[in-house]
């Protein structure tokens, strides 16, 4: 049997439904900072192995630990655009492609939520972990002055030792305490997310008695 086609939409809702559209360049434009991630990671991976037997063994876990933190962001943008423009512009129809991501089948405004709070908090934990490491080699090292950056930079870059930081003990408590408001925000997520499945369950059960 044919599907019955939808009525046509009068004006003022067929205006307002279309305005959905307005958000395709954001998505767009999101790709291209995807792009802009892969050189990223490119010139990093090159430092990397341009530099493997000179680095030292910290600076090689901090740029390995930066290509993870690009690798989590980039997986962050494909999860908002792929899932935002299913969600919120237009289907993809990706039903019976066999590429199609695992969690899109059941995407919604909520489960995005979920999803991208799960993917913050990785990348929040990937920063927190590169400070710890940073932070394990102060020393008492003075703070670094702005025309100072570069050059400390190329010190750690050669395998030399730290003169200065860019890390206080301040900041790293901060970044620990915004880490773990990250974590509470993402469960608290989860939970009301429970809650109002549990609650759309029960309308659909009763309904279903009646």
């Amino acid at each position: 049997m044919h599907e019955r086609p939808s009525p046509p939409l009068s004006p003022l809702p067929a205006l307002i439904f279309s305005a959905r559209w307005l958000q395709l360049p954001l998505y767009l434009g999101l790709i291209v900072a995807q792009g802009v991630y892969v050189i990223l990671f490119v010139k990093e991976l090159w430092h990397l192995l341009h530099d493997a037997f000179t680095l030292s063994e910290q600076s090689i876990m901090l740029i390995v630990l930066g290509l993870i933190d690009v690798v989590m962001i980039s997986n962050l943008l494909i999860m908002v655009i792929v899932g935002g423009y299913e969600t919120f512009v237009s289907r993809l129809r990706l039903e019976s492609h066999p590429d199609q991501p695992e969690w899109l089948s059941h995407v919604n405004a909520s489960v995005l939520k979920v999803k991208l709070a799960m993917a913050i908090i990785g990348i929040s934990s990937i920063h927190l972990l590169k400070s710890f490491i940073e932070a394990g080699a102060l020393n008492g090292l003075p703070f670094c002055d702005p025309a100072l950056l570069a050059q400390a930079a190329s010190e750690v870059a050669l395998g030399g030792v730290k003169s200065c930081t860019t890390l206080t003990t301040t900041g790293v408590m901060w970044q620990t305490i915004i880490h773990c408001v990250f974590i509470v925000s993402a469960i608290g997520i989860a939970w009301t997310d429970r809650l109002m499945s549990g609650i759309n369950g029960s309308r659909e059960r009763a309904a279903a008695a009646h």
